[in-house]
């Protein structure tokens, strides 16, 4: 077999193959084999008609048709493998000649890798954010754990905000009540912003009993971004009442006998909170800077490919959980359809650059993935979607995943190598140790999953399980 490789452009090259005929005999022999296997001929066994019957009967051509698409994944594998490519998807083939018992040529188009030169990256500097725990975070942080700590309890006056009331809703577009319109016993907290626009306005000043009726373009449902009538009745108004700020509620909300003890661990916490944001924040800021200094061409068919992938998941996974569609999302985003597009293609590119720089420093540095890292970043990826390492394992192995999932290892592996040898100060001029920096959990700080997944096409299949639950992991750190 011949090859010979034509660069097209940096992300795309045409493969030329020229495979004598008798290489192809062993796949000759099988197409034999299989269409004897698949048909009967008067007068012989099954599986025993010689081929020359075979020739007469159902034409040669049938034979070779079988015999080439048998070989041509073999003689395209070798042919890639001969010119040293890194192909990305499948290829278009075209044969162009096939001499019975002479020759047999054909191309492959396919998109590649591209070559990537990494520069010199120990120059790089990028400056962050201080650490900076004030008097007013603290008083926050302390403030939401005695929220929790909070006790309701039926009032006989007018609801006011904060109070927590139970309502019943009815909602008509046109004079007509809709069927999903109708909802009983909802429990709101007056000025959260949870439900309807217009909803404080309406129950504030009403006592258990009392009824209102306000306009409001609805966010959901069956007429959704339509301008509806509301009424609303509100059954029962609840104050909530927080525990006073002394020993005692130090005592009930956590290990501490005193107050003092508790704010001072709350500012422990909120320190290791921040310098875990800081080491991110470091993170990104260098993986962007890196990016700067590397010229990636982006195979356009991949960049196409990215962005319905990434436009899909967002659509009918993350937005179908939250019970949204595009056009509301992009309402409530205040963004025109021109705006999301552009910004989908941004993120899509950025993705796949990424991917192709760190793997690119992965081969370079020689960096490897052990067993125990890779179980490690398995455990912290099910705890964030939610899902038992076991449930994750299996989904992993089910979806085919566990080479996206070494490759994130791998990537966020590179990325701190890049970070090591950066510069890095905070905005007052002070320098930055991230060396073996922890967050609140004690683990070591890992890249960012931004900068370290897959390109969404390489997506897990927990990701839509996961999304929610990262954010809301990110929230409980902020809290504590």
């Amino acid at each position: 077999m011949k090859s010979a490789v034509e660069n097209l452009n940096p992300t795309r090259v045409r493969l030329t193959v020229e495979v004598p005929f008798e290489e192809l005999k062993p796949s000759l022999d099988a197409a034999y084999k299989k269409i004897n296997q698949q048909v009967t001929v008067p007068g012989f066994r099954k599986g025993k008609i010689p081929a020359r019957i075979i020739d007469q009967r159902f034409g040669r051509g049938a034979v070779l048709e079988e015999a080439v698409n048998e070989a041509l994944p073999k003689f395209y594998t070798d042919a890639v493998n001969e010119g040293e490519l890194n192909p990305l998807g499948q290829p278009e083939v075209d044969i162009t000649e096939l001499k019975d018992n002479e020759l047999l040529t054909f191309t492959a188009e396919v998109d590649i890798r591209p070559t990537i030169e990494i520069p010199d990256y120990s120059g790089i500097e990028v400056t962050v954010d201080a650490v900076e725990v004030s008097d007013e975070d603290l008083d926050k942080s302390v403030e939401q754990l005695r929220e929790r700590f909070a006790t309701t309890s039926p009032v006989e006056r007018a609801a006011a905000e904060g109070d927590i009331v139970v309502i019943d809703l009815e909602a008509k577009v046109e004079d007509e009540v809709l069927e999903d319109g109708v909802a009983t016993g909802v429990t709101y907290t007056i000025g959260s912003g949870e439900l309807l626009d217009g909803i404080d306005e309406a129950v504030t000043g009403l006592e258990a009993g009392g009824e209102a009726t306000f306009t409001s373009e609805l966010k959901g449902g069956s007429a959704q971004g339509k301008e509806a009538e509301v009424s609303v009745k509100v059954s029962e108004v609840k104050a909530r009442e927080l525990p006073e700020l002394d020993d005692d509620f130090a005592q009930l909300a956590s290990e501490f006998d005193t107050l003092e003890e508790l704010r001072a661990d709350s500012r422990k916490r909120l320190e290791r909170s921040k310098k875990f944001e800081q080491a991110t924040q470091a993170q990104e800021k260098v993986l962007d800077a890196l990016l700067e200094l590397v010229e990636v061409p982006i195979p356009e068919k991949l960049l196409e490919e990215e962005i319905n992938t990434r436009k899909h998941n967002l659509e009918h996974h993350q937005l179908g959980q939250m019970g949204l569609n595009l056009e509301s999302y992009l309402q409530m985003q205040d963004k025109t359809a021109e705006e999301f597009d552009a910004e989908l293609k941004e993120q899509a590119e950025k993705g796949i650059r990424t991917q192709f720089v760190l793997d690119e420093l992965v081969n370079k540095e020689q960096l490897s993935v052990g067993q125990e890292e890779l179980t490690e970043h398995l455990m912290r990826r099910a705890q964030s979607s939610g899902m038992s390492p076991d449930q994750f394992a299996q989904a992993v192995v089910e979806g085919g995943q566990v080479p996206m999932l070494v490759g994130e290892v791998a990537r966020g592996k590179a990325l701190a190598v890049v970070v090591e040898a950066a510069k890095v100060v905070d905005d007052k001029g002070e320098t930055v140790d991230l060396d073996d920096e922890e967050d609140e959990t004690g683990e070591t700080v890992e890249a960012t999953s931004e900068a370290v997944e897959a390109p969404a096409e390489a997506e897990a299949a927990t990701e839509a399980a996961e999304e929610p639950a990262e954010s809301q992991e990110k929230q409980d750190k902020a809290e504590s």
